[in-house]
């Protein structure tokens, strides 16, 4: 693995805010840019280092040999990739985007110099901005970082390493094989929150008054803000479909019972048996494993690794050391 690089983060909102507080509490030179001059403000009032002009960040970036971390909205991702092209086309490049495919076909297009991994933290809340921020948010947490067929595997160690000082494990992944993936556990669930809340909220006074648990805990996400859920579900539009009609099709097998024979037991039973398979994975022995960078199969061998629901927690020089269930 190459040296500790400086970190510049662009767009600091919730995780990219967090990632700034989390990779300077680390230990790491990191500063970053925001087209919120509110947030920038903000930012700089408790000590962090941001400017408002993203293109002054880059060139800083250039200049430092940073580690440049795209934190902006999928709209907004090739905007800013015209400028890294423009001012920090030397740079490592990564991402915390929650769609991957659309942003790799991107930085081929706009970016093609820079050297490229792309990644997502499984973490956040319904809240954003500058002042949702948190330093702890990535502990423990599940962050993708992607592995493609020309991925650079010494990149991909730099911002696999980044993950894990700010208190994340890696889980080694296509692009593809994650956008498939959160599509069923995090855009589907976006979309059922969208809908019981309109639901419920079409109820009236009453309803509201009764809703308890059950309706604030699935619909809690429906508070994020919707330009951004947008973003997201409508970036893997390709991986969501299928997904979409996966559910509708077990809704329609439900509605089918409901009617038939009163009897809801297997879809019931099923979910059920699924929140507890859930509930498992978080408590499985792990056994260690160590994938070697420098062997020919290294690629291939961190996908595996990754696709089982196995994790990269630490490197030994160029050896990868994770677990795997």
């Amino acid at each position: 693995m190459s040296g500790v690089r400086d970190v510049c983060v662009i767009g600091l909102g919730l995780i990219g805010g967090s990632l700034l507080r989390a990779a300077t509490a680390a230990g790491r030179t990191a500063f970053g840019a925001t087209a919120s001059e509110m947030d920038a403000d903000a930012a700089s009032r408790q000590g962090f280092d941001v400017t408002a002009d993203v293109a002054v960040a880059l060139r800083r970036a250039a200049k430092q040999d940073a580690l440049v971390v795209l934190a902006v909205p999928l709209p907004a991702v090739e905007d800013v990739l015209r400028q890294v092209y423009e001012h920090a086309s030397n740079c490592l490049l990564t991402d915390v985007t929650s769609v991957k495919g659309p942003v790799l076909d991107s930085v081929k297009r706009l970016a093609k110099w820079n050297k490229f991994v792309g990644g997502h933290p499984m973490a956040g809340s319904q809240e954003s901005g500058w002042t949702a921020t948190n330093p702890e948010l990535f502990q423990g947490a599940a962050w993708v970082v992607c592995v493609e067929e020309d991925t650079d595997l010494r990149a991909w160690a730099e911002v696999a390493q980044l993950a894990i000082d700010v208190g994340a494990h890696v889980i080694p992944l296509p692009a593809d094989s994650h956008d498939e993936t959160v599509a069923r556990i995090s855009h589907l669930p976006h979309l059922f929150a969208a809908i019981l809340a309109t639901i419920g909220a079409q109820g009236g006074p009453l309803a509201m008054a009764l809703a308890a648990g059950s309706f604030t805990d699935g619909t809690r996400v429906a508070q994020s803000r919707p330009d951004l859920v947008r973003a997201m579900t409508e970036g893997n539009r390709a991986a969501l479909l299928p997904i979409v009609d996966e559910a509708l099709g077990r809704l329609g097998a439900t509605r089918g019972s409901l009617a038939s024979t009163g009897g809801l037991a297997a879809t019931i039973n099923a979910g059920h048996e699924g929140a507890q398979t859930f509930l498992a994975g978080k408590n499985l022995q792990r056994a260690g494993v160590r994938v070697s960078l420098a062997a020919d199969d290294a690629r291939d061998g961190l996908i595996a690794l990754g696709e089982r629901g196995g994790r990269i927690t630490a490197f030994d020089g160029d050896t990868a050391i994770g677990e795997v269930s």
